[in-house]
């Protein structure tokens, strides 16, 4: 009645009046009523990506809820189609003439109206009429309306992306030239077409790889055969079989200012050179494109945002097209500003992908190397205590890689897979797959090693890794660049010196921190912290007897004794069951008033309460922890809460019920939300102190005074009471290599049977335990290899104060150099502090080449974190000794821009100062940033 009531014609279904809607007479829109039911909607997104659909009208109604809102949302992504919804009531059908009226007269494309009877919206609360009518855009007015005073969540999270990804998607649907020569019917022209499928995919992170792989799981489930999906790099495709290709997806990441990721850098440059070639013979091919990217990455609303946003997917997406390519269906996007990140995209624009290959009603299983089939939770369980099928992997020489489950479960053994980025390119030329090779971390709690066990490392890194050793920031060794083959014999060479990786890496209690510094207490008080660090440590091992078995076992014999031994595997770990722990677990243990392992950074951390030169026990802190993605307000640094005071032989136990409450409340559906900081932040201190204290057994003492006055490193000779004498060298970035590294193995072959060396939090080695007739040699070989050991020979109070991650060219996370870059900045700003008089002044200035912060630098008074190669954010303000974070002062700023910033800055604190004020609390004191009070208030305080 309300459709005759407006002049409509109405028709019986849907193929009745798109045959109208395609004759040359049609004038006026032709009207479909259906009822809401399974496999509707799905049918009606196959119409609206048919051809000569603008006069097509489709009412959907719903007698009964519930039902989701989305589906009809979806039309928006089609660019012109008229869409709304709307609530009528049975005995007034009058009700919805307005909404018909303004849908029938709309001519530029299809109309699509979900009217909902009244009793079917009753008991749904966050029902949302809405209308969204491409017309009122062109006026300058707001296309999409919503009616009422709130919003349904589902629809909030679809038009929060600021219209983006509908504007992007509304650019290339209104090229979509898919003329199907059997009469429109897409799915049936794709069940012909598609006898093959080609899935091309660039990432440098593993994400565009990852949908890729789903994508291809899920056709091989659903009925395409194996040999007939093809998934590979974009680099990797032979761009002169592209007109034979049936239908090719597409899954394309974005790197830096929106440049294409490294494995798919060169497939543009390859098309266009064949393009004459190809122009008009790509006919017959079908693709689709689904774009990964962050809407905000360079600010939220900014041009530079809306220009790079997943742009190398939309350059893809428009060569095709001018190729003469047909679409199979709308750019999908995947935005990082969505609430699960690029997830939230690929969902949507894959099950449209899924139904329209027919595809849809399978389950997609694990299938040989396609990746991630479930999520790390389900993984930890079901691969036998952290086993998996490493061991055999390991010896596997047709490939230098690991296959990626093994690759997740190898980082709860100590080692990450990698491989050069700096190669990529090269590599992918010639057609051999990436340079991969492994970084080894080695689990030493408080950076405690020997001087023999300092000559092993140094053999090993000379014979298996790239000759370097890198001292990280968690107060440990790191080597790189250890091939695969190579991976067993280094593990071994460990074990021989009493060193094992076990538990540096992954989802459980990683290295325990202590101070190193030994001027901050007597010599018999650093050896009691020690003990209660190691007694921490061991006490929250993972107990899998995995790490013996993949890495040191050899042969029948050492198989037999392992059984023997009692080292069969358990069933389940004691203390972390068999999904382990949500996320990682970092625990640090300070000596006031020397902060030197910054323990406010992480999940737990015991400052030690030393009064008439006794220990009385540790301050406990909960809740510290420093990554986050840029641009995602739901991510942020977080310096710990002190929860009170617990004794000294309870340190243990009080770090193990920290563990556990995190293990059973810790978000395991997120692992950017499954830190201790973020339970810490969701449930509040007090409540994570009853919990500790219920697991305990009893109450925590309320906390004691402590005072911190620095957290850099000794540096220069020291002497305990013992009479053992102590040098603190400094190692540039933690970078033991070339005379420094001959320089340190000198002196570690003067040491052996009484020297020790202590790794520090701040990327430098601390000779320890020096005899007083040692100490002239050890002195003499210092001098004559150039280690730095001195306020004259660490150069500057930049220098001896800098620290920043590994980065590029192995860490597949990194956007931008760090190690390699940070030396070079360093000297440019030392210039300035020259100048201004600042040479000597301890400023702590940090870089990292991503969010992920293992550089800890949102807690240096200067701090830097990579946006893009050579750009970074700045951040300005934090507290010189650990107990404030800093403040975003400039976004995107490259070298040139930096040291310009700086200057000034530099100048007004040298004049303007304090009687002992740090460079943090000056810029804060002068108004340059606000102080970050809490970290919760990372996204909003900066006035950038």
């Amino acid at each position: 009645e309300a459709l005759s009531g407006v002049g409509a014609s109405t028709h019986s279904s849907l193929d009745a009046a798109l045959k109208v809607c395609t004759s040359e007479d049609c004038k006026t829109k032709q009207w479909v009523v259906l009822d809401l039911g399974q496999g509707l909607l799905d049918e009606v997104h196959q119409v609206l990506g048919a051809d000569s659909r603008s006069k097509l009208g489709i009412a959907i109604v719903a007698v009964q809820g519930p039902f989701t809102q989305i589906e009809i949302l979806r039309a928006l992504e089609y660019g012109d189609v008229y869409a709304a919804a709307v609530e009528f009531a049975t005995a007034q059908p009058s009700s919805v003439t307005p909404a018909l009226r303004e849908a029938n007269s709309y001519g530029a494309g299809p109309s699509v109206l979900l009217l909902a009877e009244s009793a079917a919206v009753k008991n749904e609360p966050e029902w949302t009429p809405f209308s969204y009518d491409p017309r009122r855009d062109a006026d300058g007015k707001k296309a999409f309306i919503a009616e009422g005073s709130h919003v349904r969540k589902e629809i909030e999270t679809f038009v929060a992306r600021d219209n983006l990804l509908t504007l992007v998607a509304k650019k290339t649907a209104g090229m979509i030239e898919e003329a199907a020569e059997d009469g429109g019917d897409l799915t049936q022209g794709m069940t012909e077409a598609a006898k093959t499928v080609t899935i091309l995919y660039t990432s440098d992170t593993g994400h565009g790889e990852e949908c890729a792989k789903k994508v291809a799981r899920q056709c091989r489930s659903g009925g395409f055969e194996k040999s007939a999906v093809r998934c590979g790099t974009m680099d990797s495709f032979d761009v002169n079989t592209l007109a034979n290709e049936p239908l090719v997806v597409f899954c394309v990441a974005t790197a830096g200012k929106g440049e294409f990721p490294g494995n798919g850098r060169n497939f543009c440059g390859k098309v266009n050179a064949k393009a004459a070639e190809l122009q008009g013979s790509c006919s017959s091919v079908k693709y689709a494109v689904f774009g990964l990217g962050d809407s905000h990455y360079w600010g939220k609303g900014t041009e530079e945002s809306r220009v790079n946003f997943a742009k190398p997917a939309r350059e893809v997406d428009e060569l095709l097209a001018q190729l003469g390519a047909q679409r199979l269906m709308p750019i999908g996007f995947g935005d990082d500003q969505d609430v699960d990140q690029y997830h939230t995209g690929f969902g949507e624009w894959s099950s449209q992908l899924y139904s329209r290959l027919g595809v849809d009603k399978a389950d997609a299983v694990a299938d040989g190397d396609d990746g991630p089939v479930k999520p790390d939770e389900v993984l930890k369980c079901e691969t036998n205590q952290l086993r998996g099928t490493l061991r055999a992997s390991l010896d596997d020489v047709t490939t230098g890689q690991v296959p990626f489950v093994d690759s997740k479960l190898i980082k709860h053994h100590g080692s990450y897979q990698q491989d050069d980025r700096d190669l990529r390119e090269e590599r992918q030329k010639l057609g051999i797959e990436n340079a991969f090779s492994f970084m080894i971390r080695v689990r030493l709690p408080g950076g405690f090693c020997t001087a023999e066990q300092w000559l092993a490392m140094h053999e090993l890194a000379d014979t298996y890794a790239n000759g370097t050793m890198k001292i990280t920031t968690r107060q440990t060794f790191q080597l790189h660049g250890v091939l695969k083959r190579n991976m067993k014999a280094t593990f071994q060479g460990m074990n021989k010196a009493c060193m094992d990786c076990i538990a540096a890496c992954g989802d459980v209690c990683r290295n325990v921190l202590c101070t190193s510094n030994p001027s901050v207490c007597s010599r018999e008080l650093m050896d009691e912290i020690m003990m209660y660090t190691y007694n921490i440590h061991d006490h929250c091992l993972p107990r899998t007897g995995a790490y013996h078995e993949i890495f040191l076992i050899s042969g029948p014999e050492m198989e037999e004794k392992n059984l023997v031994m009692g080292s069969t595997p358990i069933e389940e770990d004691p203390l972390y069951g068999k999904s382990y722990l949500p996320r990682k677990y970092k625990v640090a243990v300070a000596i006031p008033p020397c902060n030197d392992v910054d323990v406010f950074a992480h999940c737990a951390g015991f400052i030690a309460i030393i009064e008439d030169g006794k220990l009385q026990g540790f301050n406990v802190t909960v809740g510290g922890g420093l990554g986050f993605t840029h641009n995602n307000q739901k991510t942020f640094p977080r310096l710990a809460d002190v929860i009170g005071f617990c004794e000294p032989g309870d340190a243990k136990y009080v770090c193990e019920a920290v563990l556990t409450v995190q293990r059973d409340y810790g978000d395991r559906t997120n692992r950017k939300h499954a830190r201790v900081k973020y339970t810490v932040e969701d449930y509040g201190p007090a409540w994570y102190r009853e919990q500790v204290e219920e697991r305990l057994g009893k109450k925590l003492g309320e906390q004691r005074p402590y005072r911190f006055t620095s957290r850099g490193d000794l540096f220069g000779w020291v002497k305990s009471e013992d009479g053992a004498w102590h040098c603190g060298t400094h190692v540039p970035i933690g970078r033991v290599k070339d005379n420094l590294k001959d320089g340190l193995g000198k002196v570690a072959m003067e040491l052996k049977g009484c020297g020790i060396f202590r790794m520090t939090c701040n990327q430098s080695v601390l000779i320890s335990e020096v005899p007083e007739a040692k100490k002239e040699i050890v002195s003499k070989i210092l001098e004559e290899y150039g280690v730095p050991h001195s306020p004259e020979t660490t150069v500057s109070g930049l220098r001896r104060n800098m620290m920043a991650c590994v980065a590029l060219p192995t860490c597949p996370l990194a956007f931008a150099e760090a190690e390699r870059y940070l030396p070079t900045l360093v000297g440019r700003l030392e210039a300035v502090t020259e100048r201004c008089g600042l040479r000597d002044t301890d400023i702590v200035i940090r870089m990292t080449g991503c969010p992920n912060s293992c550089g800890r630098p949102s807690m240096g008074e200067i701090g830097f974190i990579g946006k893009a190669p050579g750009t970074y954010n700045m951040y300005l303000g934090g507290d010189f000794v650990g107990h404030r974070l800093n403040t975003l002062f400039a976004e995107s700023v490259t070298e040139d821009q930096i040291v310009e910033l700086l200057t000034p800055i530099f100048g007004s604190f040298a004049q303007g100062r304090e009687k002992g004020e740090s460079f943090g609390d000056f810029v804060v004191r002068k108004g340059y940033v606000k102080p970050m009070t809490a970290g919760r208030l990372w996204w909003t305080l900066p006035q950038v």
